[in-house]
């Protein structure tokens, strides 16, 4: 292939823009536009009350509504997908950053590390994306950042409190404790009028977001509700003349797009830990979400999302971000969720006309803190995700589902960024002792014809745990290893079960002789050096027992390290079966014949 066309194709996998955009038509356009100013309506009130939650300026939270998304409409593959600020990354970068600098103390040098981590988190996910290292996301299962979120969703909700009561000082520590504690010590801080306004706001989100639910073609009442809280309460506010009634503003927002940032960016080493720490807990996690939503929405529509390029994707849009004064972004959180998939015909070009929308927005004016609690809090409502915890609970059984339930409480109690590090953890070690303690199980024959007459094609082998009525045949034991690769971390735990499975059969068939076993190792999906000295180990341990030992079903690879090994030809060529009712029949003839005085099982 010629060098150009081999850099085309490459230039075609990592920029989906050159694919589609040759077949673009206006008709697309006008979708697309009626979908940026959709998203924008949402993203702008959005953007700055994330960056509040961050403790960067608010007009911070606009710049990273504006730049990331035009980069991710020409790199991103999902054409559903809105990207910007998101409360869980804006609160775990608060929280981290936090701990080395309060944004109180020096305002300046706390942005410098935010945009900083942005860094890093643009480094991070593009490297996992070239590397096609995605599978490490993969081990930040559903249910820990179901937890993760629902607890932070909580943490978020309660530290508006603060706008909502018009508190004008509030505790630095964001345990529900804590906070709680603290607000009702200090009620003589208190604003009515805030709470009223507050209150009144919420319901209207929250009764907008019930009516698209029950109608989603009324979404579009969802997706403008913020834009117009913003709007109506910036009206009232001025007609009443709010900060004169003790209502907390916002300040005025500055005019104009982003500036660049690289000259502070931060990498001196005081600083480098702390800015990468939150910018790779941060990234992990937006990668996390952020994938698992593309691929919802692919899903969907029958299309497919490459992880890998997602993930490039999202690390070049955070990377240009922190240098043209954006903090992390990844997907919108709520935005795509609000609009409609048969809406669009590509919503990544319609984040353009939002990203527009949101430059120009950035006007002076004054915003109250109220309102945008109240669009915080709105929004937060959507990430505990109650049916989901409750299908958790019902269905956690086990002290390792038990580990995990505790994160989200973790979560709570001490808002501490360690909590997904627990739950990831409780993760990959349920991971490992799925491979570390496979499971191994006796099987029994299951007729799946009709009638007494049925044939021997036409049963099926099954756990007679879970089928009592399974038949078994005397003196002969037929065990499955089931869904793990025989390896060093299993070994000698296989050893253990085998043995301790022919003991239990050989007390449960008193009076009779156990002379085969049986392994059914279809679902062995690879074996290594010690996995064969296993089952090496196991055959000699059965012939010493005066029994023998069948192989049926191994896999292709499994097969071929078997013969190459020389296990094969020790257990015999003739005792490795495809089937468990090859095998059986096999053990019924040889045990016939030696009844009759043929030839021994062994």
């Amino acid at each position: 292939m010629p060098p150009a066309r081999r850099a085309w194709r490459v230039a075609r996998y990592f920029v989906p823009a050159l694919d589609w955009g040759a077949g673009y038509s206006a008709a697309s356009f006008w979708y697309d536009l009626l979908a940026g100013v959709t998203i924008a309506s949402l993203s702008i009130p959005q953007g700055i009350s994330y960056a509040t939650l961050a403790g960067i300026p608010p007009v911070i939270g606009l710049y990273s509504c504006f730049v990331p998304p035009l980069v991710y409409a020409v790199m991103g593959s999902s054409r559903n997908l809105g990207v910007g600020p998101v409360a869980t990354s804006s609160l775990l970068v608060a929280s981290i950053v936090g701990g080395k600098v309060r944004a109180s103390d020096d305002q300046r040098l706390y942005t410098q590390l935010v945009f900083t981590s942005a860094f890093f988190t643009g480094v991070l996910q593009a490297a996992l994306g070239l590397l096609r290292l995605g599978i490490l996301v993969d081990f930040m299962s559903r249910p820990a950042i179901t937890g993760f979120m629902g607890g932070t969703a909580i943490v978020i909700m309660l530290q508006q409190l603060k706008g909502f009561l018009g508190m004008t000082h509030f505790t630095t520590k964001t345990d529900i404790v804590s906070v709680l504690r603290y607000i009702f010590h200090n009620t003589h801080q208190w604003q009515w009028q805030s709470t009223v306004l507050g209150v009144c706001f919420l319901i209207f989100l929250v009764f907008t977001e019930q009516v698209r639910r029950r109608r989603p073609k009324l979404f579009w009442v969802s997706a403008m509700s913020p834009l117009l809280v913003v709007v109506v309460g910036c009206v009232f506010s001025f007609l009443i003349k709010g900060h004169k009634h003790g209502i907390p503003i916002v300040g005025t927002l500055k005019r104009g797009i982003n500036p660049s940032s690289i000259s502070q960016l931060k990498f001196q080493p005081e600083y480098v830990g702390v800015a990468m720490k939150a910018g790779f807990v941060s990234g992990m996690l937006a990668l996390a979400e952020g994938v698992a939503v593309g691929r919802s929405f692919a899903a969907m529509k029958k299309e497919r999302i490459d992880g890998n390029k997602e993930m490039v994707a999202f690390g070049l849009m955070n990377l240009i971000g922190s240098f043209t004064s954006c903090y992390i972004t990844t997907d919108g959180g709520e935005l795509p969720r609000r609009v409609p998939d048969g809406d669009v015909e590509r919503g990544d070009v319609g984040v353009h006309g939002a990203g527009a929308g949101r430059a120009g927005a950035a006007v002076p004016g004054t915003r109250r803190w109220w309102r945008l609690r109240a669009i915080i809090t709105s929004s937060m409502l959507g990430l505990v995700k109650h049916r989901e915890i409750r299908g958790l609970v019902r269905g956690g059984q086990g002290r390792i589902r038990r580990l995990r339930r505790r994160a989200p409480r973790r979560r709570l109690l001490h808002h501490d960024h360690r909590a997904l590090g627990v739950a990831v953890a409780i993760s990959v070690l349920r991971a490992l002792l799925h491979v570390a303690r496979p499971s191994t199980s006796k099987l029994g024959r299951v007729s799946c014809g009709s009638g007494a007459g049925a044939a021997d094609d036409d049963h099926a082998f099954c756990d007679v745990a879970q089928y009592p009525g399974a038949a078994t045949a005397p003196s002969i034991l037929v065990l499955q290893v089931a869904g793990s690769p025989v390896c060093f971390a299993n070994a000698e735990y296989l050893r253990e079960r085998i043995a301790r499975w022919v003991e239990d059969e050989e007390k449960a068939v008193a009076g009779e002789d156990l002379l085969y076993v049986v392994l059914d190792i279809g679902g062995v999906t690879a074996i290594d050096s010690p996995g064969i000295e296993m089952l090496r180990e196991v055959h000699g341990e059965l012939e010493r027992k005066g029994m023998k030992m069948a192989v049926t079903n191994p896999r292709m690879a499994v097969a071929e390290k078997l013969v190459l090994s020389g296990l094969a030809e020790l257990v015999g060529e003739s005792w490795m079966f495809l089937s468990n009712g090859d095998a059986l029949a096999a053990c019924r003839y040889t045990l016939q014949g030696s009844k009759h005085g043929g030839v021994p099982p062994v």
